[in-house]
């Protein structure tokens, strides 16, 4: 068999696997972006240089809450975790040249700390029903179980709720389905401004109404001492923080990665990709080779678009074609753990992996922005797959389950109950 290029699979043909996505309705004003923020392919912040709004490190260990805090969270501050991802060798050069960090966020334990309380807290809402986290839930991958969100005031979002594990890998002016938003920093908060899903619009105060609000609350002037030095809360101290948390919601833990470590070999040309993985079913082994294998190597070359290890949508990538004479490039997630999602595609319209690989197979429409990937001649590709080879790469997708992402106590809850 012929290797494939590593990561780096543009000339195959792919089968755009999207799945869950991200925020919600397609309404609310753009948030200005970070002034701090610095896109990751731009020149880093010179060495000390002050940035206002970067997360203190502190250089003794942090004070206890307050008791009036401790009411609300269940937090040590003196033991805060970290934050940092522990990437496996084969997240080498290429994967970390996809790393969307900005020079002037890079993580803490405290500024993560506080994005997973923003993350959690429903008083973000307008009337304290919703959080991030209700829409984007940790046992789903950070995704939702339904296919459409419920708001703040019981109105539906008009997007499925996209899986967040390796956001920290999404290309730079991709965030949200429609892409809307330039970095992970300015998606943050234009949920919380949005009439449908938190509630805190131009008609409801705005973000200052909201800032206002989390000035009452006994926690957060500490936690904004903590990760920043002053207990100033600001859109953009909001926006480094959840971003900080998001990020560090790296997939590294499905069996996929148990398997391919050992087979992981930087002097191959696709660094151990196309070898069988040892600990995989007959069903899952066809399904990976399915998925990483291009055309003409008896595969289907899914990985052109969703590029191995993260998983993540290839930036090159165009629609794929769920409806005819679609001109909309939507976004996709990563795939780890897209086996917990509720619903699939942007606007959730299908119930099941089967349902996915169907479309691919089958269902493909063309249109002016359709995936080059996905057309043979003047036309949609059909792929004609046996009811086996459908089901292998259903049982391969399952294998990028992250089950210890799904229950890692960093990234649950810390309010008590």
């Amino acid at each position: 068999m012929t290797p494939i290029p590593h990561l780096t699979l543009t000339t195959l043909l792919c089968l755009a696997l999207a799945a869950c996505g991200g925020g919600g309705g397609g309404g609310g004003a753009d948030v200005a972006a970070l002034p701090n923020a610095v896109p990751a392919a731009a020149a880093p912040v010179a060495t000390g240089t002050a940035v206002t709004d970067a997360p203190a490190v502190p250089s003794a260990p942090a004070a206890a809450l307050s008791a009036a805090s401790l009411a609300f969270l269940n937090l040590d501050t003196a033991n805060l975790p970290s934050y940092t991802p522990v990437l496996p060798a084969y997240y080498d050069a290429g994967v970390r040249a996809d790393d969307n960090t900005p020079a002037s966020n890079r993580a803490s334990s405290a500024g993560a700390t506080l994005g997973r309380v923003l993350f959690y807290d429903k008083a973000l809402s307008l009337n304290r029903t919703v959080a991030c986290a209700s829409c984007h839930q940790q046992t789903q991958g950070f995704g939702d179980s339904q296919r459409f969100s419920r708001g703040f005031a019981g109105g539906l979002t008009t997007a499925h709720a996209m899986r967040l594990g390796n956001v920290r890998y999404y290309a730079p002016g991709s965030m949200f389905w429609d892409k809307r938003a330039a970095t992970l920093e300015a998606q943050a908060t234009q949920p919380i401004q949005h009439p449908v899903e938190m509630g805190f619009d131009a008609a409801n105060g705005g973000l200052s109404a909201l800032l206002a609000r989390l000035q009452t609350l006994p926690y957060y002037p500490e936690l904004f001492t903590l990760a920043f030095g002053d207990a100033s809360i600001t859109e953009a101290r909001i926006q480094q923080a959840v971003a900080q948390f998001q990020r560090a919601m790296v997939a590294t833990n499905s069996r996929w990665d148990a398997g391919y470590a050992p087979n992981f070999n930087p002097a191959l040309p696709d660094a151990g990709l196309n070898t069988p993985i040892a600990s995989f079913s007959a069903q899952e082994e066809r399904g990976r080779q399915l998925f990483m294998a291009g055309r003409g190597q008896g595969g289907l070359a899914c990985a052109a678009c969703h590029q191995p290890p993260t998983f993540a949508l290839a930036a090159n990538s165009r629609s794929n074609g769920l409806d005819a004479g679609e001109t909309t490039v939507f976004k996709a997630p990563s795939l780890k753990s897209v086996s917990r999602s509720g619903a699939f595609m942007h606007d959730g319209r299908l119930a099941s992996l089967e349902q996915v690989v169907e479309h691919y197979n089958s269902g493909v429409q063309d249109g002016p922005a359709l995936d080059n990937r996905l057309r043979a001649g003047n036309g949609p590709r059909r792929l004609n797959l046996s009811a086996a080879d459908k089901a292998a790469l259903v049982a391969f997708l399952r294998t990028l389950d992250d089950t210890a992402l799904a229950g890692d106590a960093r990234f649950s809850s810390p309010f008590r109950q």
